[in-house]
């Protein structure tokens, strides 16, 4: 009988001893879009697109000045060169689309990669912010997924973590 109270003295004693688990949680939303860096790939990202709808206007306005040309000059061609014409100028704007295209989609992919990459280093940055803070689990959540459907004001991270995340950016 004295054995089991020793015992139950014993366990209750290391149970009382264990560290209870340190768990936060972020709203990566907010962390990810008001981040200063996110800010500044969109604003440099912005830059390049207006750049590039003013070339592709230019080039379209080009075109359809060609056209216009072409037009005026199928009036007094022979139907062997106005096949002739219309099929250069319908390659011209084959060409055309498939350049416009393909240097939207190079923008489109250098966005999503610096993206990525952003993504990336956030996860990293509230990886080590947990380790370094004693933290067992930081959770993340968002209005597409909310995985925390209720957090304690005191363990909502997001604007320390942002704030941080900030600070270490204007280094």
């Amino acid at each position: 009988m004295k054995n089991i109270i020793y015992v139950a003295l014993v366990t209750l004693v290391l149970a009382s001893c264990q560290k209870p688990n340190k768990i936060g949680f972020v709203n990566n939303s907010v962390v990810i879009n008001e981040y200063q860096e996110k800010k500044d790939v969109e604003t440099k990202f912005q830059a390049k697109s207006d750049a590039f709808q003013k070339r592709r206007d230019s080039m379209v306005n080009a075109y359809q000045l060609e056209l216009k040309e072409a037009q005026i000059k199928a009036q007094r061609m022979s139907q062997a060169n106005l096949q002739k014409l219309s099929q250069e100028i319908q390659q011209k704007e084959q060409l055309l689309s498939q350049k416009i295209q393909l240097e939207q989609k190079q923008i489109q992919d250098a966005f999503q990669s610096e993206i990525d990459t952003l993504i990336i280093k956030v996860k990293d940055f509230v990886k080590d912010y947990g380790k370094t803070n004693g933290y067992t689990y930081i959770l993340g959540t968002s209005e597409a997924a909310a995985s925390v459907l209720y957090g304690a004001e005191e363990n909502d991270l997001t604007q320390t973590v942002l704030d941080a995340l900030n600070a270490e950016y204007k280094k």
